[in-house]
């Protein structure tokens, strides 16, 4: 395994982290905007609740994000436009499917074809 793959693997690993979390972020701060409207019309009260979870997907998309950017090398801007989608209602969809296209072509790339392979028990073709 050279160490373009596994430098590769791992930028992929933490782009699919964050990838896993974005979608759940997203659901959590527009059921905390929904929440947060009844919580004013209404007697129901889910805002505590719903803000703590929120709150811990929004601190661990952060955290998976300083990662991601670590370790793709994403520029300022590219990096920006991640984190402004954990802070715009529905950014995390869109997030998630950018995110979802740079972690197949990460793992598209030369070689990783041969590298599954060869980790899957198929003879690789040399």
């Amino acid at each position: 395994m050279g160490v373009s793959n596994l430098m590769d693997q791992k930028t992929a690993a933490a782009l699919r982290r964050l990838r896993l979390v974005s979608a759940p972020e997203a659901i959590s701060f527009l059921l905390l905007l929904v929440a947060s409207v009844l919580r004013r019309t209404t007697d129901f009260d889910a805002v505590p609740v719903l803000g703590a979870v929120h709150g811990f997907l929004f601190v661990v998309y952060a955290v998976l994000w300083l990662d991601a950017w670590n370790r793709a090398r994403w520029s300022f801007t590219t990096a920006a436009w991640y984190f402004a989608m954990a802070v715009v209602p529905t950014g995390g969809f869109f997030a998630e499917r950018r995110l979802r296209r740079e972690e197949a072509a990460l793992t598209a790339a030369p070689g990783a074809e041969e590298e599954r392979r060869s980790t899957d028990g198929d003879p690789v073709s040399a």
